[in-house]
C-alpha cells in the first residue's frame, strides 16, 4: 500500500480524544480563555496578539459590524423573505455584496496606503510636515490620474465620521498608531488643497489603515470586514424575524413600478 500524503497545519487538528488549535489544546487552553476577536487575529497571523493589538482589532470589528439598512443588510433581509429556510443563503447574499462601495473600502484604503508607503524612496516621514508633503503628492497623483483616494468622503457623515477620531485615539492609546494611519491622517489634513473641498476620512478607510498598521495581511483585509459584518447581518436577521420589513421593501418596489418603452443598448 502506498504511503499516504501528510498535510501539515498549525490550525485545527483532531485525534480520538483531543483537538488542538494553534498548538494549544482547544478545550483546556482556548475555550473560555481566548476571546473571539483575539482568536480571529491569532488564526490569521499564527501569532497571539498583545492585549493592545486585541483591543485595536476588536475596535475595528465593532466599527464595521452594522450600519443599518445598507445594501448588504437589505439583501440579507430580502433573501430571508424569499427563502426563510436558508439562513446560510441570507447571510451569504449579504456578504457577497461587500465590494468597492460597501465594506471593500477597508481593503482598498489599506492596500492604497500600503502601496504608497512601499513606493517611498528612502525613509518614511517622521513628523507632520513630512507626512503632509507625502500626502499632498499622493492626492495630486491620484487627481492627475483621475482616480479617487479610497477612504475619503461619506454619503451620510459629511461633517465627519464619528468612528474615525475614536479609532485614531484607541490606536494612539495602545501605541499602535503607525505609518498607515499617519499617512491617512495627513491625507485628511491636505486633500482640500488639491480637491478644492474638504471631505471626511470615513470609518471604513481608517479601519483599513488600522488593520494595515497591525501588520495583518493585505490580502485578508476585506475578510476582516466581512467577519465583522457577519455579526451585523445576524443581528439584521434576528430583527427581521421579530419585526419584519423585508416584505414592505419588496412591495414598495413591486407595487410602484412603472412600465416604460424599451431603451435599446447602444455600444
Amino acid at each position: 500500500m502506498a504511503d499516504q500524503p501528510v498535510y501539515d497545519t498549525a490550525l485545527g487538528a483532531s485525534s480520538l480524544r483531543r483537538i488542538t488549535l494553534l498548538g494549544h489544546d482547544l478545550a483546556d487552553d482556548v475555550m473560555g480563555t481566548v476571546g473571539f476577536g483575539e482568536l480571529a487575529f491569532w488564526l490569521a497571523t499564527q501569532r497571539r496578539p498583545t492585549s493592545g493589538e486585541t483591543r485595536v482589532f476588536e475596535a475595528v470589528l465593532a466599527a464595521l459590524a452594522d450600519h443599518g439598512f445598507t445594501p448588504t443588510a437589505i439583501t440579507t433581509r430580502l433573501t430571508y423573505l424569499s427563502a426563510p429556510d436558508s439562513i446560510q443563503g441570507a447571510l451569504a447574499a449579504g456578504l457577497l455584496g461587500g465590494g468597492s462601495r460597501f465594506l471593500g473600502v477597508t481593503e482598498d484604503c489599506g492596500r492604497f496606503l500600503h502601496d504608497v508607503l512601499d513606493s517611498v524612496d528612502g525613509d518614511i516621514p517622521t513628523d507632520d510636515a513630512g507626512w503632509d508633503a507625502l500626502a499632498l503628492a499622493t492626492v495630486q497623483a491620484q487627481r492627475e490620474a483621475r482616480k479617487f483616494v479610497p477612504g475619503l468622503g461619506h454619503h451620510v457623515h459629511k461633517e465627519g465620521d464619528p468612528r474615525t477620531p475614536r479609532l485614531f485615539a484607541i490606536a494612539t492609546e495602545e501605541n499602535l498608531y503607525g505609518p498607515h494611519l499617519s499617512l491617512f491622517a495627513a491625507i485628511g489634513r491636505v486633500h482640500a488643497q488639491v480637491l478644492g473641498k474638504a471631505l471626511p476620512l470615513n470609518g471604513a478607510g481608517v479601519c483599513g489603515a488600522t488593520l494595515a498598521d497591525l501588520g495583518l495581511p493585505m490580502e485578508l483585509l476585506r475578510g476582516f470586514a466581512l467577519l465583522a459584518r457577519t455579526a451585523g447581518l445576524i443581528g439584521q436577521l434576528a430583527e427581521e424575524i421579530r419585526r419584519p420589513v423585508g416584505n414592505d421593501i419588496f412591495l414598495s418596489v413591486d407595487l410602484n413600478n412603472r412600465s416604460v418603452d424599451p431603451d435599446p443598448y447602444t455600444p
